[in-house]
């Protein structure tokens, strides 16, 4: 008798809503669109819309239900992303899941001393090196705070580090088209041309339209450069439940899609078949604190509603998970990223952003943290790849071999397959006396022995004369 595929591999699935719901959601958003629509100032982007079948009556815009879904069904169903070698390292399809940290925020807590200081260009390198050193990142990604750098070329230098130092994709948000420019002419030189950006771009544009339904015209230019240049465009409101979406868990996801999706609108109306990402960082005002909270369960469940919605629409995915509301790589933070990334992988949350730096609700990237989700992710990663069934696993023949009261320690097959089991470096499993023996270290002794340790990476170098063109590019930004 045959095994199928599905016999020898199942990964694990986590629904949030049901088929009902989700064509419900959907029903909800075109009504979003099309009875109250989105604000845009930007007379070019209105142009555009109003020529494709938008009604536009000043600034306001509203789409019709069969623009929105002609929209969708334009919008490519599989997104590549390149690493600096050139490889196609990140495939976006289907309920996937892409883990990758930001590498930049407004503070910076020291690993060894725990001190918490204004984040830097060095800060960013190191925290690049971290993460190309950790092997379950598969992507990076920039905001572009540098307090040592010029508030006009802060967000390019953040780039530039992160390209040096670390060889993954890179999503990228920055200011203004000019910065753009200038990101997307270093990402050509280092992977040697347009043609080989365009078979697997290093470089993809993150972009926010502002909640509730309007857009910020400099935000606005920047979709337009980068449709119009072919660079992988992802619009991600931040969506605060209670503070600038309603709150219910339902009304929140309902007005974050809409404005997502509103911008694979205007992408299709300039280039059908524009890469698009879809996707909103939905989360909860905590009404103790009034933060944006990074560490809600709420966060989960409205993420993990929008990821089953991009898969209803198959169209790729942007997903939040591995962020915290605590101030340090402490118990809380272990607790909050693992259930925000077991949901996102189960769920299947495509590109998953904020995964293990930021700290304290956003503000503070912590290499520690870093480490810490690495592992998070191995052990998550490991789960996924779930319980193959074939002859050789269920083993059959050596249970009757070895028989009621004998062991397997010896045996040929344990040899073939305990290296299967996953061992963490930082989560130790000694006997006390063992552990004691071994110096007792607490768990935070090792995440800073093991953060030290991916401080201390170097990651591969670029070529000196790639180096050197950067620093005449540098020179000329303004």
């Amino acid at each position: 008798m045959g095994i199928t595929t599905d016999e020898l591999f199942f990964k694990p699935k986590l629904r949030i809503l049901n088929d009902d719901q989700i064509r419900k959601i959907h029903m909800s958003i075109l009504e979003v669109l099309e009875r109250t629509g989105v604000q845009i100032t930007h007379s070019k982007a209105r142009e555009i819309l109003d020529g494709a079948g938008a009604k536009v009556e000043g600034d306001r815009v509203r789409i019709p239900g069969w623009l929105v879904e002609d929209a969708i069904r334009k919008t490519p169903s599989r997104l590549i992303l390149g690493n600096r070698k050139g490889e196609r390292a990140v495939v976006l399809e289907g309920d996937k899941s892409w883990f990758g940290p930001s590498l930049d925020c407004i503070d910076y807590l020291d690993p060894v001393t725990n001190e918490r200081m204004r984040f830097t260009s060095d800060h960013c390198r190191i925290s690049a090196t971290v993460a190309d050193y950790c092997p379950h990142f598969d992507w990076v990604m920039t905001i572009g705070m540098a307090a040592d750098q010029p508030a006009d070329i802060a967000d390019r230098v953040v780039a530039r580090q992160t390209m040096t130092y670390c060889e993954k994709p890179l999503v990228v948000c920055c200011k203004d088209t000019n910065s753009m420019r200038d990101i997307y002419e270093m990402a050509l030189l280092i992977c040697g041309g347009k043609e080989n950006f365009e078979k697997a771009p290093i470089v993809a544009h993150y972009s926010e339209p502002i909640s509730p339904l309007l857009y910020y015209d400099p935000a606005v230019d920047k979709m337009i450069y980068s449709v119009e240049n072919n660079i992988p465009l992802i619009n991600f409101p931040c969506v605060q439940s209670s503070g600038t979406a309603p709150a219910t868990l339902a009304g929140a996801i309902i007005q974050g899609a809409a404005e997502s999706i509103s911008g694979a609108v205007l992408a299709q109306a300039i280039s059908p078949g524009a890469p698009f990402v879809f996707g909103a960082f939905v989360t909860v005002m905590d009404m103790k604190t009034t933060v944006f909270s990074y560490g809600a369960t709420e966060m989960s469940i409205m993420v993990g509603a929008l990821a089953q919605l991009a898969q209803h629409w198959n169209i790729p995915f942007y997903g939040t998970a591995g962020a915290t509301d605590a101030k340090f790589p402490d118990a809380q933070a272990a607790a909050e990223a693992t259930q925000q990334i077991m949901t996102a992988a189960t769920v299947g949350s495509g590109l998953v952003h904020d995964c293990a730096s930021w700290i304290d609700h956003g503000s503070v990237v912590s290499p520690g943290f870093m480490v810490l989700v690495n592992e998070i992710l191995g052990n998550v990663k490991r789960f996924m790849n779930g319980m193959p069934i074939t002859e050789e696993s269920m083993a059959l023949d050596l249970i009757d071999s070895v028989g009621p009261g004998g062991n397997y320690l010896m045996e040929q097959h344990t040899l073939d397959n305990f290296r299967n089991i996953r061992y963490s470096t930082l989560f130790e499993r000694m006997i006390r006396q063992d552990w004691e023996d071994a110096g007792a270290k607490s768990f935070e002794d090792r995440l800073r022995e093991h953060t030290q340790k991916a401080m201390a990476h170097e990651p591969a170098a670029l070529a000196p004369e790639i180096l050197e063109e950067l620093d005449r590019m540098q020179a000329r930004w303004k």
